[in-house]
């Protein structure tokens, strides 16, 4: 049920529309330069222009080049006094596919993508993007401090606004409106993804949400968790040049378990994983961890739990430690206070909870201040819900995926939420509009050593053979509801793809793909998406 502030925000953004849409007000489109004096209740179009095909040069980032025609809007949505939500539409001046696309933001946001815009309207997609109310770079939350207003902002409202305003302006454009909506986001994109399909069921028909940072409060327990363990005293610190050892031990221990030993743990949820085994026995080396080192490593696998024992946040999935973009990026760091999540770990806290910028994650109690984020910012950021009766009801199809080598988002939080959904709306409903893919050795939104493109990137490129948005689309506008969906890993060399290393099935949750026995194991022909043995 919608609160009362989401109720009113709803009448404001949404009652110019209908207005507008009512027979016989409007009978031709309306041209680009038009659509900047047009009314929308605290919205103002900043920019409102017709853009010839070629190069486009965005405010800020590398120009794009060679570009179709389109109607590009800009403008600032304003729900609160605090509020300053700047969003822009694109829209293709022919060839439109009659369809929206709305982008998603990764970390705290902050900016435009203008990317994101820009391969939409390639497509043929009219496509909206924020920056959720506020410029600031993806690790930085200072904007946040003493404006409990753009947190909210950030939290749901700026991109459902963002989707409202962005139909009217479609709508008036074209003279009419978009036959369907979709949204495709990875990381914090895949939070708002969520908070889309349980908030606002009616914004979007198709939903794509990879690694969701869903769980916000938990996750960034988690981060200051393993601040804590890497880093409460200078001998706990794990340098990355001992994460090849723990990702070797790791893969001895499990990587064989699926009947192929590819460098690739298929299915870490079953992995049995006992580092003692790195302890070392004598001189320390690379190829050891010290007692204290050994320590922090289980507590990052453990994941955070209360004084009760009680699982606060999955821990980490063993696989993919040593990899690019892994754990030297994101949990350990290349120094102490160096990784991403300590970033967003400490930036969150300071700014959104304590609002105390000396805040220091030595402090951290998991009881205590998981608990103080949960009652301050939870209802706001938090996108937990598991009853998505509204978004079924209303014919919405929902697809996540998650690589289990996920060095920033623990791969089990998505499962778990998944679970969850499967308890509250039954087993029987899940396979009409809920589709979970989990990559193995893929890092965060891709990357890692197992095969990792599908075709996240939010416009089909290929089949829905091959290819989640051409997936979900396909099960939106035809019922045709996506089995297995074939994953690639691709050699790169400075030109890009070279050729492809490997192909492999992606099987729907909580089927896995097992080797049949002959033929390469590195072509996907060769497996079969099966039950997991238990």
């Amino acid at each position: 049920m919608l609160s009362l502030e989401e109720f009113i925000v709803n009448r404001i953004l949404l009652l110019p529309l209908l207005a507008w849409m009512l027979p016989g007000l409007h009978a031709a489109p309306e041209t680009c330069e038009s659509l900047g004096k047009i009314a929308l209740a605290n919205v103002s179009i900043r920019t409102a222009e017709p853009r010839p095909a070629g190069d486009f040069a965005p405010p800020e980032g590398r120009p794009i080049r060679n570009l179709p025609a389109f109607c590009r809007v800009a403008g600032t949505i304003r729900p609160s006094p605090d509020s300053d939500i700047r969003f822009e539409v694109w829209m293709p001046t022919a060839g439109w596919n009659s369809k929206f696309q709305g982008i998603g933001n990764g970390g705290f946001a902050g900016s435009i993508s203008y990317a994101g815009l820009a391969d939409a309207v390639a497509h043929g997609y009219a496509a909206a993007s924020t920056d959720t109310g506020h410029e600031a770079g993806g690790t930085d939350a200072r904007w946040a401090l003493h404006h409990p207003e753009k947190i909210v902002d950030f939290g749901y409202r700026a991109v459902h606004a963002t989707a409202v305003v962005a139909k009217a302006v479609i709508t008036r454009f074209y003279a009419a409106a978009p036959r369907r909506s979709y949204f495709s986001s990875c990381s914090n994109g895949g939070r708002q993804a969520l908070m889309e399909a349980q908030r606002y069921p009616a914004d979007y028909d198709g939903i794509i949400a990879g690694a969701p940072a869903n769980d916000w409060t938990h996750l960034l327990a988690g981060a200051a968790w393993d601040m804590k363990a890497t880093m409460a005293q200078p001998a706990s610190f794990i340098p990355a040049s001992k994460l090849p050892a723990i990702e070797a031990a790791a893969l001895n221990a499990c990587d064989a378990a699926d009947g192929v030993k590819d460098g690739v743990i298929e299915d870490p949820s079953r992995c049995r994983f006992d580092p003692a085994a790195l302890l070392c026995k004598g001189t320390e080396s690379d190829a050891c961890l010290t007692a204290p080192q050994l320590a922090a490593l289980r507590q990052i696998y453990a994941g955070p739990r209360d004084a009760k024992g009680r699982q606060v946040f999955p821990g980490d999935s063993p696989g993919g430690e040593a990899e690019q973009g892994g754990w030297a990026a994101w949990i350990t760091g290349p120094a102490p206070e160096k990784a991403l999540m300590f970033a967003f770990g400490t930036q969150f806290y300071m700014n959104m909870v304590f609002e105390n910028p000396e805040w220091q994650f030595r402090t951290f109690d998991v009881d205590r201040d998981s608990k103080t984020a949960d009652d301050r910012t939870a209802h706001i950021l938090n996108a937990t819900d598991p009853d998505l009766s509204a978004f079924q009801k209303r014919g919405g199809k929902l697809i996540l995926y998650h690589g289990w080598s996920d060095a920033a988002i623990p791969a089990a939080s998505t499962t778990d939420y998944y679970e969850r959904v499967v308890a509250r709306m039954g087993a029987k409903a899940m396979p009409g509009f809920v589709r979970l893919y989990m990559a193995p050795g893929m890092q965060h939104c891709g990357g890692g050593s197992g095969p990792d493109m599908f075709g996240q990137g939010g416009t089909p490129s290929v089949d829905r053979f091959h290819d989640v948005a051409a997936a979900l689309e396909a099960w939106v506008e035809q019922g045709q509801a996506p089995a297995e969906i074939i994953a690639t890993k691709y050699k790169t060399g400075a030109g890009g793809a070279t050729g492809v290393v490997r192909t492999r099935p992606l099987c729907p949750y909580p089927q896995v793909a097992r080797w049949k026995g002959s033929g390469s194991t590195d072509d996907a022909a060769n497996f079969a998406c099966v039950a997991p043995v238990k």
